[in-house]
């Protein structure tokens, strides 16, 4: 049995959602190793406190991660739990993410008190959501609907829903689901229209690159089908420059060692670009390759990788409505 540290500080943002996940992952590992002293250190972070901006126009992803990361180097955490959405395509040396929980439903969600299902929406109807992704998906399924910002955690959103914000507003059902906030949700968006972000519902859990016993601690929670997916899934957005300020969405589903990948991103044009293929994956280097074949269909058709030094990237400045 693996030995593990006399003691497990776990960073976390400190939202209601984020606190349930750590929680999670703490009783897991105190199942696992009953003689380890697990403490649970909650954090704000920047993405947390900035909530009059979308994310694409203050930073992106790192704003969940770059606290956590801090309190790791510091050694006043040797843990962090994140929502893998939220974890850049690449950490920084210091770092590893030496796990990937078992993913929950990884679609998105329609909530609305009014309107059963996305179809039904009446002319103009005003939806919520900051993601560029959902509103690339959103604006081509219905061309006439408004898109306005929706920023903050999980209650903060709902909240504004049913002020009356909104006629409607999509979430990750993931998120509901593990506040047992389920029955608000009204419809499931079927990812044949709407692919869900990047490592969308599965935990990442990150650690100092140097702390070996850290990362053979961690193994008992790593879960192999949705690491592979999810490594599929963030190769082939960092071949695009995937962060927040790029509309694009994957999904790779796992079945026994068949493994098939969807793919969509907005050009600048406005025009949507899907791709996808399968292939036997077996390991990592298995779901990389086909993370960047997938990556290529896409680039074939027109996208092109995007950094953040490119000043000319149609996506940076883009308004949220």
């Amino acid at each position: 049995m693996t030995k593990a540290p006399r003691a497990l500080r776990i960073a976390s943002r400190k939202s209601r959602l984020a606190l349930w996940q750590v929680e999670h992952v703490g009783r897991l590992l105190q199942a696992h190793y009953p003689d380890t002293r697990i403490e649970i250190i909650g954090m704000s972070t920047e993405g947390d406190r900035v909530l009059d901006r979308a994310l694409y126009e203050i930073g992106g992803k790192g704003l969940f991660t770059k606290e956590l990361e801090i309190a790791l180097l510091r050694g006043e955490a040797e843990l962090a739990v994140h929502s893998l959405k939220d974890v850049p395509m690449t950490l920084p040396e210091s770092f590893c993410l030496a796990g990937v929980m078992a993913r929950e439903d990884a679609r998105d969600a329609w909530v609305s008190p009014t309107v059963a299902r996305l179809e039904d929406l009446p002319q103009g109807a005003i939806v919520g959501t900051s993601s560029l992704r959902r509103e690339a998906q959103l604006k081509a399924m219905r061309p006439d609907i408004e898109i306005h910002p929706l920023r903050g955690n999980l209650d903060t959103r709902l909240a504004k829903l049913d002020r009356g914000e909104f006629q409607g507003i999509v979430l990750a059902a993931a998120g509901l689901k593990r506040l047992e906030l389920g029955h608000r949700i009204a419809q499931y968006c079927d990812p044949a229209f709407m692919l869900p972000a990047v490592g969308q519902a599965a935990l990442g859990l990150e650690c100092l690159a140097d702390r070996h016993d850290v990362i053979d601690a961690l193994e008992v929670l790593n879960h192999r089908p949705t690491h592979l997916a999810v490594s599929a899934e963030r190769e082939l957005a960092l071949r695009l420059g995937g962060s927040c300020r790029v509309p694009l969405a994957a999904h790779a589903s796992l079945d026994q060692d068949q493994m098939h990948l969807r793919a969509c991103i907005q050009l600048s044009d406005g025009r949507m670009l899907h791709a996808e293929d399968q292939a036997k994956v077996t390991s990592l280097e298995g779901a990389i390759r086909l993370g960047g074949q997938v990556a290529g269909f896409l680039m074939a058709q027109g996208a092109r990788p995007w950094s953040s030094q490119d000043a000319a990237s149609p996506w940076v400045n883009a308004p949220s409505s």
